[in-house]
């Protein structure tokens, strides 16, 4: 099986920083999307950032200029580098890795796993 361990959240200033990781662990043949969410009593999850096998990646508005992801594909991890947080950035932060892994009888399943989330407060 595969599981997703992430690290990195906490209280901050306005105007400061933190980096986020998550690392995935298992049989893992491949990984393709990796991708942070976040979400805030009362609402629903939403994204923040992915970054596909390529490089490419893809940023909410409210995050652009700001927030910069990131992947290591020899350690299986990706990271949200977040710099001038502001009050409304404050939430769960969750990690997201679309995952292909190898059961013990050689069978490729593809699925998407999800990390425990982190919290991220961000005060004024």
């Amino acid at each position: 099986q595969v599981h997703l361990v992430e690290s990195g959240g906490g209280l901050v200033q306005a105007g400061g920083s933190l980096r986020l990781s998550c690392a995935a662990s298992g049989n893992i043949f491949s990984i393709n999307a990796m991708g942070w969410y976040r979400q805030t009593p009362g609402k629903q999850r939403e994204l923040v950032a992915n970054i596909y096998s390529g490089g490419s990646t893809n940023y909410a508005d409210s995050v652009k200029g700001r927030f910069t992801i990131s992947r290591d594909n020899a350690k299986n991890t990706v990271f949200l580098q977040m710099n001038s947080l502001r009050p409304e950035d404050t939430a769960v932060y969750y990690c997201t890795q679309r995952i292909v892994w190898r059961s013990t009888t050689g069978i490729l399943y593809d699925n998407d796993y999800w990390g425990q989330g982190t919290q991220v407060t961000v005060s004024s």
